[in-house]
């Protein structure tokens, strides 16, 4: 080290608490204790959380050390108003060359956008002498989340931070985005901006913000549309925009000349898709062909320059944490938040409020469903296969009635005098699977795909009048398919994939359960839209009652629920002694003591838990005063409920590196319940292999075909004797999976259900609306075996095996 040296500082990685400084700092601290000269070491912190360094970042380093009496310790990339051990930033993000042409891409997961941008960045490395650079960023939803693509190019080395601030180009795949990101923040005057969109000019007009078409006026911005999922859509491509996206960007930037642009991309479809299937390979040249027909440069009227941004008042019915922390998060600006306001608003545990994702609204459907009301059966399909609880069932008295939108049709409930019966839709929070269409079983459709603009305009205020209407008592019985669907479902909006094979079974163990339900879960996709930070979907009913929701890693997630269970029954005994002690004193009126008793004789018993808490707690409320035994109890009245414990997970957990704990669990006997969610591959990961996956079957880890067979692991659990096992398929047979559920719960003993889940990873050629269809065939080809076993037959001299799907397979293998 220079001798000139008189400061050092030291940036890691990481915080350890307790210690004095973080490891390198200390290891630096050491090394130059006792070197001739001696500078001056400080510490600083950085990059946690995952957060991105800056070149600003560092740049205040260097000029916190030229200060006069710089931090001993620091932190950089937050804003902490706590301990103020922050330090600002200095000067420019962006340090790239002028010459460097710089781009972003706001795709739509799944588009296809990332894979196009990859391919472009080959595409303009192999036909010219530029230098590229790539970098994705993706938000935390599953597919249909956002992804965000980074792309530079210049004759120069890039040696920049990843992440653009600056760009030349802006191309946006999805036009709800223009009201949820800043997408023209940073973008260079003169720049291009790309959007998809349906809108043409007048509507453009009218859906615009205010700022974007300032910002578009005032930097001479270079704005051009295009339908792209039209052109995707004509082409026989489905949603899969990115070749059109992918053309256009080639033709308004001149990077390579478009004719050489033209062909490299046309070949590069023949290269990627030729193999498969040369009639795709066709279908993407019909699109690129399409595309160049279709792009229109928007002439930006002169009053745009003057447009008037709006103060939109605050919403006084909003939760705090709404519009203080989920929402500047999800606009992009969560590196905004100081640490003063997370722990104003309660984020200093890991915990979360329940149904905040009932605030995100993110519109991303193209299609929403309208509901013809003269074809409705009742039968509630729609709204139990719904993975995102988007459509449901809506009762409404006369004066509801009366008060509604004037577009709120409702139909006169069966065997309900003066109730009007309606399906209603969320177009905002609907993803368009289609799957409730193709659910509905009428001869004439009851559900019909419409376009997400005609929908949202018609349905919004129906569904935000239909959710202030007073809850009803049950028309139906909640252990059938019908009336299992007047429950209020306790997981809503998640950002799983639009027609996702998972949320739907957990969706209906909240309907069934969820009141009481304890959940462990283990990490996978159920961790990713079960909790996507800063937004959760498990939700709570109108009495505040709803999941308790935690999650844990994939090899000790069992044994996470097990503990759950165990201190949950700890204390429920140790509240039946006191209830014991208080029954033998016989002190208390009669109304209490049978209170008491029934609470006492059926603590363990599902049936009925809520309605003998309720009347626990009514009794001891009425003569608790000065009674101090009584007073202890009633202070533990949570307890008074038996809870549902259930650990929840996919075949990577359940088969793979989490089935040790499972095996110890099962084993022990005890009352919880786990539903494995058999996708048979890893895939929130990309699609690996796991013991789940069948033999022969291609998969990463496995591109040549899986040699070892599939585990069976009903039948492994199935041995012990004395564990409730059962395999179901939504798809396949409803009322199935409804028994299994109930019976589930209901047994005195550990319980595995093993649910057949379709995912967008099996690259179903029809697609994810078919997923019912996907999961019928399984069973009727004779591939998924529905049954049920359940031990408690065998005390009744039966056979505890029930196989639940007796029909000749009417499906080839093949077919499937």
């Amino acid at each position: 080290m220079p001798k000139t040296v008189e400061r050092v500082a030291v940036l890691d990685r990481t915080k350890e608490p307790g210690a004095s400084g973080e490891p390198l700092l200390l290891d630096v601290q050491s090394a130059l204790y006792d070197a001739e000269t001696r500078p001056l070491v400080i510490g600083g912190r950085y990059g946690l959380g995952s957060k991105d360094v800056t070149p600003d970042q560092i740049l205040g380093v260097y000029s916190h050390l030229t200060s006069s009496k710089p931090k001993s310790r620091f932190t950089i990339g937050i804003i902490d108003d706590v301990t103020h051990l922050s330090i600002p930033s200095v000067g420019s993000k962006d340090l790239t060359n002028k010459q460097t042409f710089q781009c972003k891409f706001f795709g739509f997961g799944s588009d296809g956008t990332v894979g196009a941008n990859k391919a472009a960045i080959k595409i303009i490395g192999d036909h010219t002498d530029l230098n590229v650079q790539g970098y994705f960023s993706y938000d935390s939803k599953k597919s249909g989340g956002l992804t965000i693509s980074h792309l530079r190019f210049g004759e120069n080395r890039i040696r920049s931070a990843y992440l653009i601030s600056e760009p030349n180009f802006v191309s946006c795949s999805s036009a709800s985005y223009v009201t949820q990101y800043d997408l023209l923040k940073g973008l260079k005057p003169g720049g291009t901006f790309l959007l998809n969109t349906v809108w043409n000019e007048d509507k453009l007009e009218r859906h615009l913000p205010a700022q974007m078409k300032r910002n578009l006026a005032e930097k001479n911005i270079q704005f051009y549309t295009i339908n792209a999922i039209k052109i995707a859509a004509n082409a026989g491509l489905g949603r899969r925009m990115n070749t059109v996206m992918q053309t256009a960007f080639f033709k308004l930037t001149s990077i390579l000349p478009f004719e050489e642009a033209f062909q490299a991309l046309k070949d590069s479809a023949v290269r990627t898709y030729g193999k498969k299937d040369m009639r795709l390979a066709e279908k993407n040249i019909r699109a690129m062909d399409d595309t160049l027909a279709h792009l229109k440069k928007i002439e930006i009227p002169s009053s745009w320059k003057n447009s008037e941004i709006e103060n939109v008042p605050q919403d006084a019915d909003k939760p705090a944490y709404v519009s203080r922390i989920l929402e500047p998060v999800n606009r992009l600006e969560g590196d905004s938040l100081s640490v003063g306001a997370l722990i104003e608003n309660g984020m200093v545990d890991g915990s979360y409020p329940q149904g905040t994702a009932a605030y995100e609204k993110r519109g991303i459907a193209l299609e929403v469903p309208e509901w013809v009301s003269d074809n409705c059966t009742m039968c509630n399909e729609c709204a139990f296969v719904c993975p995102h609880a988007a459509i449901r069932p809506v009762l409404v008295n006369e004066a509801e009635k009366e008060a509604a939108p004037a577009g709120f049709i409702t139909r006169e409930m069966r065997g309900k005098d003066g109730l009007g019966y309606r399906i209603q839709v969320s177009p905002l929070d609907c993803t368009g699977c289609n799957l409730c269409a193709h659910a509905c079983p009428a001869k004439d459709k009851a559900l019909v795909m419409k376009p997400f603009e005609e929908m949202e305009e018609k349905e919004a205020d129906n569904w935000s009048y239909a959710v202030t209407v007073t809850p009803k008592p049950n028309p139906g019985k909640k252990e059938t398919l019908p009336g299992s669907q007047f429950e209020q479902p306790l997981l809503e909006f998640s950002g799983a994939c639009a027609g996702c094979g998972e949320t739907p079974y957990v969706k209906l163990l909240t309907q069934l359960f969820g009141d009481r339900m304890m959940i462990a879960n283990a990490t996978g996709c159920s961790s990713i839209w079960g909790a996507s930070a800063p937004a959760t979907p498990y939700t709570v009913n109108q009495d505040g009652h709803g999941p308790a929701w935690a999650n844990s890693l994939l090899e000790d997630n069992a044994e996470y629920g097990f503990g759950m269970h165990l201190a949950n029954k700890t204390l429920r005994e140790a509240l039946a002694h006191e209830v014991d002690v208080v029954l033998e004193q016989n002190e208390v009126s009669e109304n209490l003591h049978v209170a008491l008793s029934n609470w006492r004789d059926g603590m363990h018993e599902s049936e009925g838990t809520r309605e003998r808490a309720e009347d626990l707690q009514l009794a001891l409320l009425a003569e608790m005063d000065g009674h101090a035994e009584l007073e202890a109890l009633y202070a533990k009245r949570d307890l008074f409920l038996k809870r549902s414990q259930w650990m929840i997970g996919g075949d990577g957990w359940a088969y793979d590196i989490g089935f040790g704990g499972i095996d110890h669990v099962l084993a022990s006997g005890e009352d919880v319940n786990m539903l494995v969610m058999d996708n048979e591959v890893y895939s929130n990961t990309g699609g690996q292999s796991s013991k789940a996956t069948p033999m022969s079957a291609l998969a990463k880890f496995a591109s040549s075909g899986k040699r070892m067979g599939k585990k069976d692991l009903g039948f492994m659990a199935m041995s012990y004797g004395n564990v409730y096992v059962a395999q179901v398929a939504m798809g396949a047979n409803k009322k199935q999976l409804m028994k299994a559920f109930l019976e589930a719960e209901k047994f005195d003993g550990p319980s595995l259900i093993i649910a057949y889940t379709p995912c967008i990873t099996h690259g179903i050629s029809a697609g994810m609306k078919t997923m019912l269809t996907e999961t019928d065939l399984a069973v009727s080809c004779g591939y998924w075996n529905l049954y049920r076993y359940n031990p408690d037959l065998i005390e009744k001299g039966k056979n505890p095996m029930v196989m639940d799907f007796k029909n000749q397979i009417s499906t080839s293998s093949m077919t499937f």
